[in-house]
């Protein structure tokens, strides 16, 4: 609800599957938005989590947050926990082998945040068997919590990340955090039931307002690339919920390719929408809740990747 000087007010009515306020927990938000997601993941299915909103409303809280304080855990690291309790309480005849890798969209650039060469520009290809990807991304086994933090905390440092007048921690790139969970469990009769799931954990760049951040030079730049992906991002959800749409346009960017299967393809998907309570913000949080609005249209229909092999 926005008032005028006039006496005269704004209303408007938003409808979603939750709604959080500022005393809402962290632990909270993962139970009702995350949790069911990842535990999916764990069953076999593809799985994407991401935040989107106006710069400086909390999306990179949301998804980090701190990641050694239980209470104030974010949703990345709560998954790694929930994961790995998972791992350590199944079954004498399930295995798991769990992998991680961590890319960032830098000026509509894709960065191995886990390579040495982190300024390294990647490819990103697309076969029949693996969908889009991004070649020689990096990857690796992890066993333990710990395991998974290390891997995090390694691809922070090498994320790119600048003040403006809205945020002094502004992230000037979106981040993709994708863990992949393949699962082996022998039945009976000696036949062995393999699954695969695969959690993309995405942390968007902030929209912004030259007006209101003063960005200039590299941060000016950096903001353009930041609200062209967001509009292609924008405009790939039209086309997908509009029923006319005969072309869907993926290619427009790095990131609507990289998500072109979190959208419109075999996947669970959840998107948290970040908003400030401040009036002098109004406009972009009644973009932002608009912008959910369509997403929450969007119709999935994922398949858990299961395979049946004979042991030998």
């Amino acid at each position: 609800k926005k008032s005028h000087p006039d006496g005269t007010s704004e209303h408007k009515d938003f409808t979603f599957d939750s709604v959080f306020n500022m005393e809402s927990t962290q632990k909270a938000v993962f139970e009702e938005t995350a949790q069911p997601i990842v535990e999916s993941v764990l069953d076999g299915y593809n799985g994407t989590i991401f935040c989107y909103g106006q710069t400086g409303t909390g999306k990179t809280w949301t998804m980090e947050g701190i990641p050694d304080e239980e209470h104030l855990r974010g949703i990345m690291p709560s998954s790694f926990y929930y994961i790995m309790d998972r791992v350590n309480q199944s079954a004498n005849n399930m295995e798991f082998l769990v992998r991680c890798s961590f890319l960032e969209i830098y000026l509509d650039d894709v960065f191995d945040l886990l390579n040495k060469d982190a300024r390294s520009k990647m490819e990103v290809k697309e076969s029949k068997d693996k969908g889009v990807f991004v070649k020689d991304l990096s990857t690796y086994v992890v066993k333990s919590v710990p395991d998974m933090m290390k891997v995090l905390k390694v691809g922070q440092k090498c994320r790119k990340v600048g003040a403006t007048k809205m945020n002094p921690g502004s992230s000037r790139s979106h981040s993709i955090f994708t863990i992949t969970i393949e699962t082996s469990q022998a039945d009976e009769q000696g036949e062995v039931h393999y699954r695969v799931g695969k959690l993309n954990l995405v942390d968007l760049a902030g929209s912004e307002r030259q007006k209101k951040t003063e960005a200039v030079g590299e941060r000016l730049d950096e903001a353009k690339s930041i609200n062209l992906s967001l509009s292609a991002l924008g405009n790939v959800i039209k086309a997908l919920v509009n029923p006319k749409s005969q072309h869907i346009p993926f290619r427009d960017s790095k990131l609507t390719r990289l998500l072109q299967d979190s959208l419109g393809g075999n996947t669970k998907t959840v998107m948290v929408a970040n908003v400030g309570p401040s009036l002098l913000n109004w406009e972009e949080t009644m973009s932002s809740l608009r912008y959910a609005i369509v997403l929450n249209k969007l119709r999935m229909f994922p398949r858990s990747m299961k395979i049946l092999r004979m042991l030998c």
